[in-house]
């Protein structure tokens, strides 16, 4: 089985093939200083981690202080279910899932997307974490990760794609999260992290299910 990274930079290759002229002004725009600024702000290892508590698509509330009453948790900031590179990631996760329970953490996925857009019937069926909606991205901005969209990105979202951020999301169409990664322990402390403003990139789920692991042995 390719590994996410292996999966996400195919993706990006056919995008280069297919629309090069919009994938060399997303290399640029997000190789810029300021953008690459954006996720300065991003929650570090060390940190105590922001409770929460969002809906899931069914309308059911989850908390992280409910959660990590359990054990660490996973939590894991995306786009929304119309990014390929988010699906690609949700997908990869759920087949690390049984690992990363094993270790006893749990996963839970936020995005901005209102609860009834966040999962179609069959994805609701398939993945087995909770997946959150966070409306106007406010708890990604808690954590550091939420950014204002530039609008060479937005711009191919209308005309390319079809996609109205702002009726998808319920709310403000032009803030979506970083793509993020964080483990958090038992106390709410952020114990490892990935952030990266190119949106194409994803914590590796090896790399999550490493943290996990150092981190059971310094808990043990």
């Amino acid at each position: 089985m390719p590994s996410l990274r292996e999966q996400t930079d195919a993706r990006i290759a056919n995008t280069r093939k297919n629309n090069p002229n919009f994938a060399k002004k997303v290399d640029e725009l997000l190789s810029s200083a300021e953008v690459f600024q954006s996720g300065a702000n991003a929650l570090d290892v060390g940190q105590n981690a922001p409770d929460f508590t969002l809906p899931t698509p069914l309308g059911k509330s989850v908390s992280l202080s409910n959660l990590i009453t359990n054990g660490p948790v996973v939590v894991t900031f995306y786009r929304g279910s119309w990014c390929p590179y988010c699906n690609l990631q949700l997908r990869a996760m759920q087949q690390r899932l049984p690992e990363i329970r094993a270790l006893g953490a749990e996963l839970a996925a936020i995005s901005p997307e209102m609860p009834d857009n966040s999962l179609s019937h069959e994805e609701q069926e398939t993945l087995e974490f909770p997946v959150l909606s966070d409306h106007d991205a406010r708890v990604a901005a808690e954590y550091g990760v939420a950014w204002e969209v530039p609008e060479l990105i937005l711009e191919h979202m209308r005309n390319d794609r079809n996609l109205e951020l702002s009726a998808i999301n319920g709310g403000n169409g032009s803030v979506l999260p970083i793509p993020a990664t964080f483990v958090i322990d038992r106390d709410g402390v952020v114990t490892w992290r990935f952030v990266d403003v190119d949106y194409r990139h994803r914590a590796e789920p090896d790399d999550i299910i490493h943290a996990l692991k150092q981190l059971s042995k310094q808990t043990a």
